[in-house]
């Protein structure tokens, strides 16, 4: 029988006690000097890291992606080449809430997948919407803080909520998906997942295509009435968290089968709408679903701190094969996410083990910083160029993307496209996609969220944003309010972001 280690400190020093400080007599006032107490309160003073600003909430496990199909015609990447199987790590969260929110208020899921390739790590940073509220990353703050709470009360605002959206016009299409059945997801397992943005993939040849990620579950999509998600929310706050990790305790591993949609480079200038716009679908009749693969999720983590909170997913992290796009979103967010992280985690954010390439090796020149514990030899080069022998560029091995344009530097959306317009597919989605069951639950949705508008200005520009969408619905809208009808589903709670 082992002998039972004696607690340590951090340094690998035995302690004496584990329940009682050093003290001036058992009655007297403790000792500043009793280091262990001093460690040990310092330590969980500073154990917890800024929460996210946006997906604060959220849970996730391991897993694999295994290609089956051949989409080696588009990508030279490895992590999809017919046959290859690479470990990853998923993240599912809610959008707007805090870290203590409930699970169930209406919002959008992000949905991010980190492929730990043998070209180093590749994320896709998504939602459980192919689209979002705004197209260009200058007004993410501004929306951001729309749907967050006032400075002053502390509070969420539908005024300001709806304010900023009423103003923003190209929100239409991802506040529909909101209200309707979307917005309430059953679980993490049950919902659809989208890399939302294009992406560009290029081949052996050289040839460049723009795609979008598609993830269609394969435990089916399945939502929740707004009544049950309220019952949810007061009586077990972390229901997706709980479920999808009981779930794979079971046995019962989700899976989504990976598709993409694929332009031929070309395309994209004379496309009717602009590819590139984040409030935009491609239309399947256009570009078909491909099919790429299936990502299954088998491993709970063995701490969620570690391997759940201090992951950091980024679009910036890409592989040779594939690079982004001129989407304006999607250029703020490659500078916007490692900034973030390096300073909610810390500038070697990148050495933490959830974080490192997990199949490919580092030559990197970076060095020092808060939080580096891994170093090269002391007589590996420092700088580049050298002429020791260190890691040197290559283009070829990088595989980098480009695209072509007018060169000149404006601020200004893109007016090249016939259907550049906010609200036509918004209305396509409620007008064609929607049921009349789904139609009759939206309408109960937004009634009661535009009903907590306490502005008549703003009110009244809320009902001609659905108007715009459908002219029925706006009719149908101004009625309800008019006539002071309570809503058959309880107004929304604020919420959403990137």
């Amino acid at each position: 029988m082992s002998e039972t280690p004696p607690t340590t400190t951090q340094t690998g020093t035995p302690v004496g006690s584990d329940a009682h400080s050093l003290t001036a007599g058992a009655d007297g006032v403790a000792a500043l000097h009793d280091r262990y107490l001093v460690e040990k309160l310092a330590q969980f003073n500073r154990e917890r890291i800024p929460e996210r600003i946006v997906h604060a909430k959220g849970g996730g496990a391991f897993g694999r992606f295994e290609v089956t199909e051949d989409v080696s015609r588009y990508t030279r990447a490895a992590v999809f080449q017919p046959g290859a199987v690479t470990e990853t790590l998923s993240r599912f969260s809610s959008v707007a809430g805090e870290q203590g929110s409930p699970d169930t208020w209406r919002d959008v899921r992000g949905f991010s997948v980190k492929f730990y390739t043998t070209e180093g790590n590749y994320d896709i940073v998504g939602n459980n919407t192919p689209v979002f509220f705004i197209r260009d990353g200058i007004k993410f703050p501004d929306f951001i803080h729309s749907q967050k709470r006032l400075p002053g009360s502390g509070l969420r605002d539908a005024d300001m909520q709806w304010d900023f959206w009423t103003l923003s016009p190209e929100s239409a299409h991802q506040v529909t998906y909101l209200m309707g059945d979307r917005g309430l997801p059953r679980s993490w397992r049950e919902m659809p997942g989208y890399g939302s943005h294009t992406y560009q993939w290029t081949n052996l040849d050289g040839e460049r295509f723009w795609v979008k990620y598609h993830f269609r579950s394969n435990q089916g999509n399945a939502e929740m009435p707004g009544t049950e998600a309220e019952l949810i929310a007061g009586a077990d706050a972390d229901h997706y968290r709980r479920d999808l990790y009981e779930a794979i305790e079971r046995g019962d591993f989700p899976s989504w089968d990976l598709h993409v949609q694929v332009m031929p480079y070309d395309d994209a200038h004379g496309y009717r709408f602009n590819p590139f716009d984040l409030t935009k679908v491609w239309p399947h009749a256009d570009y078909p679903l491909i099919k790429v693969g299936t990502l299954t999720l088998d491993r709970n983590p063995e701490n969620f701190f570690a391997q759940i909170e201090q992951a950091a997913f980024s679009p910036a992290n890409t592989v040779p094969g594939i690079d982004i796009s001129p989407d304006k979103m999607l250029m703020a967010r490659v500078f916007s996410y490692p900034d973030a992280q390096r300073y909610r985690v810390g500038t070697n954010y990148a050495e933490l083990p959830v974080n490192a390439p997990h199949a490919a090796p580092v030559h990197s020149y970076t060095q020092d910083g808060a939080g580096r514990h891994g170093f090269k030899p002391a007589s590996a080069p420092v700088y580049a160029p050298n002429s020791f022998g260190g890691p040197v560029a290559s283009p070829a091995a990088a595989g980098a993307g480009s695209w072509e344009s007018d060169g000149a530097l404006v601020r200004s959306a893109a007016t090249l496209h016939a259907e550049d317009d906010d609200f036509g597919q918004a209305g396509a989605l409620y007008r064609e996609v929607f049921d009349e069951s789904q139609k009759a639950r939206f309408l109960a949705t937004i009634s009661g969220a535009v009903g907590g508008v306490q502005d008549a200005g703003i009110r009244e520009r809320a009902i001609q944003y659905w108007a715009n969408v459908d002219a029925t619905l706006g009719a149908q809208l101004r009625a309800v309010l008019d006539a002071g009808a309570e809503p058959a589903v309880a107004a929304v709670q604020p919420g959403l972001a990137e």
